[in-house]
């Protein structure tokens, strides 16, 4: 559909806004019945029937207007001021009990409905709740005391409308520049729109304007572990805990920092500690199967992980982790339950997302690939509807490393970095290989693997500036200062040595770096990077099945795969040209095929001497924290390699972008 018609349609859409405003009900009703005649995109649709509907109750036709408001529901279940519109027409009808479950469901999806509140609290009092009266007040209250434009901003947080909240916010911020309320609502948003260095320095920034700020502090605590800084956030989850010492939530926090440190054993003690306190708490036990998982000790990780759907039967992310050990087998009992989970209304788009991709592993695992594929392909849509990836966007990334990244910037700034030798980056696309890979190289004497790092995407964010418009990165590498090359390879160094023991190199094997090979090599001259690479079709399958937990957006539609591949590609190409013989590829089939060939090849690359045990990779003990973790702590199997095949007839928009 082209843009004039939208914009027509937005226009009839204001103009129906007006006429109620002005209280014109029966000319918006009027002209609302002949936009319905014509062909408009779903946003569209969603907004006239809210309209429709608040036009029918103020004209106080309020069955009609609860049909309206059905017809938007069908379309989008969680429309919080739909259930709230519902809630209206239901007090209207006299039936006070629906009304009170609609404005319930309205504060459920957006608490932040002063309306809807208000309505509660005298629909509780009437029915002597009085503990809920007391709740209902104390949040509205809350939302009573921000300012209004901050309560508009949560309003569309939770409405999704987050770019527009994000201008309001900035906005106030520069009328308010100290306010701390509205710095924590920007970094928030900031997280939701996964601009994770402008969050993290609104927190910081709050929490040296007020150090006491319990939310701000809890706030840049969970974001310190989204984004993997595990020594940071020790550091901040020990100054809550010393404010608020019984705080169940933040001794979880820190049990999962310890996770995330490798200090898995101390972790396991922690979210032990927390069951004993309150043994109910779903999420407590999928942590502690987390953590065991990590160390190895699968049996008890499955139990964990059972207990915590059985404790909370819609627990996706139970049933999800359960599948992502690879090696577990779902009974009859368990997919019959997953796919009556599904089917219940109201389930949250996270829970149902992953039910989705366990029941693909789980009809997978027993050669039923249609149903596999039907249950993987909605579980990529659902995921997909709401990530807002643009395939353009890394392509033009692409084009930009090649444009900028030239063999002449390295010739005249390739020096300039920290010369160290210690880190070994593994790249590539996920699911290509690169656990396996680090698997190898972590059972040599003399290298540490550590886990996937965050240090060189969040370098290169920041180098990309705040103001994302600017896109300064890459281009800057060519005018930043010449110290600035050795600096920042000595605080990559300085920030990785926490996920480090005791030898002189180790890992870092996130798989986005292969984006920034050239920022790696000019701060980091020394640094050896190797090209976890699979065949294109078994890779690409292989990432479609996979829910990762955050940064993957491009592999929940398989166009978006196979374009990712050929981008990737492209720019490995550019990389060999302009850094020659400083990447190793190495393809999963060799390794399969002839692994100690590979393991030799790949140990001669880094300069270090062989060593059979990375030959026996398997039998090598340690902390483990990806989807690949079972299935490299077992030896090399053949079976994996040509999956996609059982699925090939489904796989046609992937053939077709591969091409």
């Amino acid at each position: 559909m082209n843009t004039p018609k939208f914009s027509a349609i937005e226009q009839q859409l204001k103009s129906i806004q007006k006429l109620i405003q002005t209280a014109k009900f029966d000319d918006a009703i009027s002209l609302a019945k002949q936009l319905h005649q014509e062909s408009i995109e779903t946003t569209h649709l969603i907004e006239l029937w809210y309209l429709t509907a608040v036009a029918q109750r103020y004209k106080k036709a309020f069955i009609e207007a609860n049909n309206s408001i059905q017809a938007l529901l069908k379309l989008n279940d969680s429309h919080a001021r739909a259930y709230q519109e519902q809630g209206y027409n239901n007090l209207a009808l006299r039936k006070n009990s629906q009304a009170k479950v609609s404005f319930e469901q309205a504060v459920k999806l957006n608490p932040s409905l002063v309306a809807s509140w208000q309505e509660l609290i005298n629909l509780y009092r009437d029915d002597k709740q009085l503990e809920e009266v007391q709740n209902a007040a104390n949040q509205l209250a809350k939302l009573k005391q921000l300012p209004p434009p901050l309560l508009a901003v949560t309003e569309l947080m939770h409405e999704g409308n987050f770019h527009k909240a994000d201008q309001i916010c900035r906005h106030f911020l520069q009328q308010n520049k100290q306010h701390i309320e509205g710095m924590c609502l920007l970094a928030e948003i900031g997280i939701q729109l996964k601009v994770y260095d402008d969050a993290e320095f609104l927190l910081a920034s709050a929490l040296e304007l007020s150090p006491k700020h319990i939310y701000a502090r809890s706030q840049y605590l969970n974001l310190l572990i989204k984004i993997g800084k595990y020594k940071v956030a020790e550091q901040q989850v020990e100054k809550l805990l010393k404010e608020q010492p019984n705080n169940l939530s933040f001794k979880v926090a820190k049990a999962n920092i310890l996770t995330g440190l490798g200090k898995i054993e101390q972790a396991i003690t922690l979210f032990k500690q927390a069951i004993a306190q309150d043994n109910n708490v779903a999420e407590f036990h999928l942590q502690l199967g987390h953590a065991l998982k990590a160390k190895g000790d699968i049996s008890k990780a499955i139990s964990a992980y059972q207990t915590a759907y059985q404790l909370k039967p819609n627990y996706g992310d139970a049933y999800w982790s359960l599948a992502n050990t690879k090696t577990y087998r779902f009974s009859d009992e368990e997919i019959n339950q997953m796919q009556t989970q599904q089917a219940q209304k109201g389930l949250s788009l996270v829970d149902s997302v992953q039910l989705h991709f366990a029941t693909g592993k789980a009809f997978e695992d027993r050669k039923e690939y249609q149903k596999s594929f039907e249950a993987y392909q909605q579980g990529n849509a659902l995921q997909s509807s709401h990530n807002n990836f643009d395939i353009h966007k890394i392509e033009q990334q692409v084009n930009d490393q090649i444009k900028y990244c030239t063999a002449e910037l390295f010739k005249n700034r390739g020096n300039l970095g920290l010369d160290v030798p210690d880190p070994i980056f593994i790249v590539g696309l996920p699911r290509a290989g690169s656990t396996l890979l680090e698997q190898i190289l972590a059972s040599h004497s003399q290298v540490d693997g550590t886990m996937e790092l965050h240090n060189i995407l969040g370098l290169a964010s920041r180098l990309r500036g705040r103001n994302r418009a600017d896109n300064q990165y890459p281009k800057n590498l060519h005018v930043i200062k010449d110290d600035y090359f050795q600096r920042f390879g000595q605080q990559f160094i300085d920030e990785t040595k926490v996920y480090r023991e005791h030898a002189p190199f180790f890992i870092d094997k996130m798989p986005n770096n292969f984006l920034h090979i050239g920022l790696i090599k000019l701060i980091l001259p020394n640094a050896k990077i190797i090209d976890a690479r699979r065949s294109p079709m078994a890779c690409c399958f292989s990432g479609f099945k996979q829910l990762f937990a955050e940064g993957q957006d491009f592999s929940y539609n398989l166009e978006d795969l196979g374009r990712y591949y050929q981008a990737y590609l492209k720019l490995m190409s550019h990389w060999d040209q302009v850094l020659p013989n400083q990447v190793l590829t190495v393809h999963h089939e060799d390794v399969v095929e002839d692994l100690e060939t590979q393991v030799r090849r790949i140990l001669n690359y880094c300069g270090l001497t062989f060593e059979q045990s990375c030959v026996d990779f398997h039998k090598t003990k340690r902390n483990i924290k990806t989807p690949s973790s079972e299935q490299v702590r077992q030896p090399i199997y053949k079976n994996a390699t040509e999956q996609w095949q059982h699925f090939e007839q489904f796989l046609t928009p992937l053939k077709k972008a591969l091409k």
